[in-house]
């Protein structure tokens, strides 16, 4: 049985190589500027030390261009697309179709991931976006296990689901944080959320907290709950998903390191042998709830509920 890609994201150029031994297959990079939600800052150099020390471990490296775009960043896309070519970057994860023209333009062989994040719900769209360059779609995290099945049946590209890790629920382009700190005449503190990202909205009446921070993209609030679905697996190996991303983003390297190789020894065994996996899958559930932080509890996201809108 084909096993699929392990894709991570790494917070510094100096985790990718126990991230690659713990046994990540590939990395997805960036910096804010072009990208949404990514755990770490990479700079130009960075990427250029990311992708040689990703290369020279037989694995991918993946810039994020998937940031929403007003004209005075979309006049840059051509520079900073020219730019991942040539640090040889293996694709490029775009939501706007201003980077697919400027991609058509300055890099036409550079491969192209699609991700919107919410959009992705049916084969249809993937195939569009398929049938005009890209090469991969990344699934909504709002799908059940039986459309995610759907889809990737149906599919003339590879498939993207994330399987663990928390998600975005609102995005604003505003700086509400800053806002609302001015408003309290906390100047200060608007300067010390910028490098702690540690902050949480409270809600009481559902016993829940929302990480919550600002950067260059405006304000993002998170999932209460982080998705993981090792014990969750067969299904989606079975028919054939091409990557499962872990997403690390406001988890520490270590966290995300331990939680990688938990997902590549789940993988593995699932891909081998199905049914050893189906008899200890509980002991990979139960090694990641050790190690997961109280205020972050973990569910199954959309996988096995219906989405309420």
């Amino acid at each position: 049985m084909k096993k699929p890609e392990l894709l991570v994201t790494p917070h510094r150029v100096e985790d990718l190589l126990p991230l690659s031994e713990a046994g990540a297959d590939a990395f997805v990079v960036g910096e804010q500027r072009y990208g949404l939600r990514l755990a770490g800052e990479f700079n130009r150099e960075d990427v250029k030390k990311a992708v040689e020390l990703a290369h020279s471990k037989g694995k991918k490296l993946y810039v994020a261009v998937n940031a929403i775009f007003h004209n005075d960043k979309a006049e840059e896309l051509d520079d900073y697309i020219a730019f991942v070519q040539d640090a040889g970057a293996d694709a490029i994860i775009f939501g706007d179709p201003a980077v697919l023209m400027a991609a058509r333009s300055v890099a036409p062989n550079m491969p192209l991931h699609w991700s919107t994040e919410t959009t992705a719900t049916n084969y249809f769209t993937c195939n569009y976006w398929g049938k005009r360059g890209a090469v991969r779609a990344v699934l909504s995290r709002e799908l059940s296990m039986e459309a995610v099945i759907e889809i990737t049946e149906q599919a003339e590209v590879a498939i993207e689901v994330q399987v663990h890790g928390m998600t975005c629920m609102f995005q604003s382009k505003r700086p509400l944080l800053g806002h609302y700190f001015e408003y309290q005449g906390k100047v200060m503190e608007i300067e010390n959320r910028k490098e702690a990202k540690n902050m949480l909205l409270h809600d009481p009446e559902r016993n829940n907290k929302y990480p919550i921070f600002e950067d260059e993209n405006g304000t993002h609030i998170m999932s209460p709950n982080d998705i993981c679905i090792i014990d969750e697996l067969g299904e989606l190996v079975e028919a054939g998903v091409d990557s499962f991303k872990v997403d690390g983003i406001l988890h520490s390297p270590e966290y995300l390191v331990e939680v990688t190789r938990l997902y590549r020894q789940a993988i593995n065994l699932c891909a081998e042998n199905p049914e050893e996996y189906e008899d200890t899958k509980e002991e990979w559930l139960e090694r990641i709830e050790a190690i997961q932080p109280a205020h972050r509890p973990l569910d199954t996201g959309f996988f096995f509920k219906e989405t309420v809108y």
